[in-house]
């Protein structure tokens, strides 16, 4: 391959992995704000928030550093876990959504 072929591929994995790491920063925000709002994690919750988080900081991947889709999966299934834990903790009472909406599980788009 000649030179401006390499560079093309080095401008696409750089992108490519800063469009991942923006994602990976906002996934740890939002776990890190559902934490809080839970208060108190209980055993599951805490395994679940720490594993995500040390998972996504340490360099062992299933793939390599410049490329967080895995630690974007990781970080969301945690998410997932834990607002599960906060709607079963709240009973079914209104959530904080999106800019400010209230949502629950069981509200339809329109």
């Amino acid at each position: 391959m000649d030179r401006e072929t390499w560079i093309i591929i080095g401008v696409a994995v750089a992108i490519v992995g800063i469009v991942t790491l923006i994602g990976a920063i906002k996934l740890g925000k939002r776990l890190f704000v559902t934490k809080r709002m839970l208060g108190e994690l209980g055993t599951g919750g805490k395994v679940a928030f720490w594993g995500a988080l040390i998972y996504t900081i340490l360099p062992v991947d299933l793939l390599p550093d410049p490329i967080y889709l895995d630690d974007m999966g990781v970080l969301a299934l945690a998410l997932m876990y834990l607002t599960n834990l906060l709607r079963k903790r709240r009973g079914g009472k209104l959530l904080p959504g999106p800019r400010g909406k209230s949502a629950t599980k069981h509200d339809t788009p329109r």
